[in-house]
This record gives C-alpha cells, structure tokens and sequence, in this order.
C-alpha cells in the first residue's frame, strides 16, 4: 500500500478543502494518508511518504504563505522529493495563478516530477474543483 503525504497551509479553510478532497481521493484508491498542516510536517515524514501533496494558497503578490510554509519549502529537495509523485494544489482570490507557475517551475528546477501543472481553484473550490482534488490524490498514488 503506498502512503500519500499531505502538506498544506490554509488561511481560510480553502485549502483545507482541498487537501481533505486530495486525501479522499488517495483513500478511495486504497491508499494510506497523512494529512498535516505545515507547522506539524518536517521532511522525515516526506521520506517516508510515496508521494507528496504540497497545498497553498497564493497571498500577497502571487507568492505562497511566507511564515510557514515558503519555509517549508526552502528545505525541499531533490533529495528529499527523490523518487516521489509531487502534486501541488492551491486556491487564490486575485491574478491569474501565477504562483503556481512559479511553483511549479522551482519544483521541476529540483528535477523532481510534478503531477500536472498544479491544481488551482478561484476562492472556494466547487464540486468541480473538489473533484479534480480527488483525482489528484488518486493519481499520485497509482
């Protein structure tokens, strides 16, 4: 059974919201989830993860929370992500998503392969968007 690792970090319970549809979505597969806010994660739990679902919504000007969780990310690595599924999922109020881009982007930088192009969802993610969370968590364990 492989182990689906979910970290995220919610201002609003946005993307809370899709972290617990990620979460269903690896169950329904027959998977085992660790869901974690940010603050509780570090990467001993990333190591012994199969994948790992990274969620944040963008604050500011298009960037990712900066007190915990762009932290948390500074200590990832190809190391630490090596050989793991990578998803990256997140909700935003303004802009055109180009945090995730970005994050994307730094991600593949490490040389690590990231479902998709991240997942993205305007304000609270509808049925739509929860289902595309499911979908999400099924595909990094599969």
């Amino acid at each position: 059974m492989k182990t689906l690792l979910i970290v995220y970090w919610s201002g609003t319970g946005n993307t809370k919201a899709m972290a617990q549809a990620v979460a269903t979505g690896a169950r329904d597969a027959g998977s085992e989830v660790i869901v974690k806010e940010v603050g509780e994660a570090d990467t001993q739990l990333i190591r012994s993860s199969d994948a790992v679902a990274l969620g944040c919504p963008s604050l500011g000007s298009e960037v990712l929370e900066e007190e915990f969780m762009e932290p948390f990310v500074a200590t990832l690595d190809r190391d630490v992500l090596n050989g793991r599924k990578l998803g990256l999922f997140g909700s935003y109020d303004w802009g055109d998503g180009e945090w995730m881009r970005n994050w994307v982007e730094r991600m593949r930088g490490l040389g690590v392969s990231v479902e998709g192009e991240g997942l993205i969802t305007q304000l609270e993610p509808d049925v739509e968007a929860l289902e595309a969370c499911k979908a999400l968590g099924a595909k990094l364990v599969a």
